[in-house]
């Protein structure tokens, strides 16, 4: 092969690998609305475009396949269509001599499976459904539905509390999900066609960094409604249906277990992640409020006490989190050193820090909670740290950025392993974790490689202590005996989250959906307290009074995404002080300034009203 033909291949690879990447990047970016039926179809027109022509499934069958989706957008489709679009491609994914030919012929039957109700109204009524308008894609991923391109633009112009005003009309707790939200907004984000997606939590975070919350004014009351609503759960979803609540005039109690409010807040991620006196920012903020009164140390702990709270009040929120934890069905679980994770955080959130000093700590886990615990140990002076996990590292299902960080630390990944039991001494001590070897296999329901025994015996990892991180569980019998329905333990709820056959009892949070990130506990608390309102007789509306920048032409020039910086991991490691480093003014302003204001231009001028 000449050296004229190298050259010319390698300049087409690097051509192509740059039109894939975009490719991509336009996928990942496609916002919620556009029509799944078009975005398949393209796909699949891509995918034919690769066929070699050698098998008939493929070269033809994939044809006939964008024929029938298109009928199907062009509303000339009938209800047999959508059969015979189904029949053909299970024809051709069973047939097709290669992933050309079946993987796209099972990517059409999974968008048929997901997007039937889109066929459907495409096939009877020849347009998308309602929904399928386009919307403002972070404000549409954030769960509680923030004004995103709004506060950001604050923040581009310094005025950090009107950003935080701007934020509190959906979300009372700025500070919070400035610093440990997992930013669902930014996956949708169209900057990243352009580049990368805009720091949008590391913008809040310069926004409360710059002023205190609890240093902003939030808005006056509107007149007192004489209604009285209780909530059960002082934790993020519940003082946010408490803060909605009471601005709209409504009389509020909370009823808290726990000596102070927060919930996993305060009593699941270390102070390292997010101090506690930030946290009380966001809750004196909320308490400022007024018509909030605050029950601590009250366990609602039987029926009848449940039952009581219902007579006394006009309406009951109940968002009891996930407070408890999931345990591990192996040999020797209640061996001396083998703790649960959620119980040393617990612990760690009423300021009684563990001594590890010396012990080799072993955590079993692979989501943020195992991070949490790890780093918590390095910290808690142990000699040293091992997460096991029985999957990949890719599979984890912590964020990567803990990960990464966790590692930095000097936390050991020791995955494809699964605890099998503990070995304990004569005196019933933690001396070790068995473990067995895992081979990554199919993949599960869910769409995860599933972990398979290897054919080898079983090792044992030894350590002092051991944390098992593997979930959090709901303490929902005395509200199951009240009546409350639930599935797995958590509480059953309709889409407006008030609970069937009991009027006025709403229920939402983790208690609810299991556990999951706090914006949307959050959402969830927003939703309720809206509902609730409604359920009382009223309609109220809070009028935003912050005035937002007009917006600015596009700068579309390739930009470097500013990331949140880290106090070295030598350093950090030691203490329990806040790992982030504040964004500067110069960083936040051009992070700001990569915004293309969505909600300006595009798709925020086809949106039918506020998301």
């Amino acid at each position: 092969m000449s050296r004229e033909t190298i050259s010319l291949d390698s300049r087409s690879d690097v051509k192509l690998g740059r039109y894939l990447d975009k490719y991509i990047r336009r996928i990942q970016a496609t916002p919620t609305g556009v029509c799944p039926i078009g975005l398949q179809l393209s796909l699949l027109q891509a995918s034919h475009a690769q066929t070699c022509g050698k098998c008939v499934p493929c070269r033809d069958g994939l044809g006939q396949l964008e024929e029938l989706i298109m009928d199907v957008l062009d509303g000339v489709a009938s209800m047999d269509t959508l059969d015979q679009i189904r029949s053909l491609a299970e024809n051709i994914r069973d047939t097709a001599d290669c992933a050309i030919g079946y993987d796209a012929a099972a990517m059409v039957l999974e968008g048929l499976d997901e997007f039937y109700d889109e066929y459907e109204s495409h096939v009877v009524y020849g347009v998308c459904p309602d929904a399928g308008e386009q919307t403002v894609p972070c404000k549409t991923e954030c769960p509680a539905h923030v004004r995103i391109p709004e506060y950001v633009a604050l923040v581009g112009e310094g005025r950090y509390e009107d950003a935080i005003k701007v934020i509190r009309e959906d979300n009372p707790f700025p500070t919070a999900c400035a610093m440990i939200c997992e930013h669902p907004c930014e996956a949708k984000c169209r900057r990243q066609i352009i580049d990368s997606p805009i720091n949008i939590r590391g913008i809040k975070k310069m926004a409360v960094d710059s002023v205190a919350s609890d240093k902003v004014a939030v808005p006056n009351r509107l007149p007192d409604t004489g209604k009285k609503v209780a909530v059960i759960g002082g934790g993020p979803s519940g003082l946010t249906a408490a803060y909605f609540l009471a601005l709209m005039g409504h009389q509020v109690t909370v009823f808290e277990e726990k000596k102070e409010l927060g919930g996993m807040l305060r009593y699941g991620i270390p102070a390292y992640r997010f101090p506690r006196e930030r946290l009380d920012e966001d809750i004196r903020a909320i308490l400022s409020v007024g018509n909030i009164e605050v029950k601590t140390e009250t366990n609602i702990g039987d029926k009848d006490a449940i039952a009581k709270i219902k007579a006394d009040y006009d309406a009951m929120y109940v968002a009891i989190g996930a407070h408890t934890e999931k345990g591990l069905r192996i040999d020797n679980v209640n061996a001396k050193g083998v703790f649960s994770a959620v119980n040393i955080l617990r612990e760690i959130g009423n300021g009684n820090y563990p001594d590890f000093s010396g012990k080799k700590v072993v955590v079993v886990g692979g989501g943020n909670v195992a991070m949490d615990c790890a780093r918590t140990a390095i910290r808690s002076k142990a000699d040293s740290v091992s997460i096991v996990y029985r999957r990949r590292q890719d599979d984890m299902t912590a964020l990567a950025s803990e990960v990464e960080s966790a590692v930095a630390e000097g936390i050991e990944l020791v995955t494809l392993y699964a605890p099998v039991g503990v070995e304990v001494d004569a005196a019933g001590n933690c001396t070790g974790l068995k473990v067995q070897k895992q081979m990554i296999g199919t993949h599960d329901a869910a769409g995860r490689p599933a972990p398979v025994n290897a054919s080898c015996d079983p090792e044992v990892i030894a350590c002092d202590i051991i944390l098992i991180a593997v979930g959090q569980d709901i303490v929902s019998e005395p509200f199951e005996a009240f009546g409350m329905p639930t599935n797995r333990k958590a509480f059953v709820a309709g889409e407006d989250l008030s609970v069937e056959g009991m009027d006025g009892v709403f229920v939402g949070g983790d208690c609810q959906t299991g556990p999951k990130t706090v914006i949307r506990a959050i959402a969830a608390g927003k939703v309720a307290a809206y509902n609730i309102d409604d359920y009382l007789g009223f309609s109220h509306e809070l009028v935003s009074e912050v005035v937002v920048p007009n917006a600015k032409q596009n700068n579309t020039t390739p930009t470097g995404r500013v990331n949140i910086a880290e106090r070295e991991a030598r350093v950090r490691s030691k203490d329990f002080a806040c790992v982030e480093v504040p964004m500067s003014e110069e960083e936040a302003k051009q992070e700001c300034g990569r915004c293309l204001r969505c909600d300006h231009f595009g798709c925020g001028t086809l949106e039918g009203g506020r998301v």
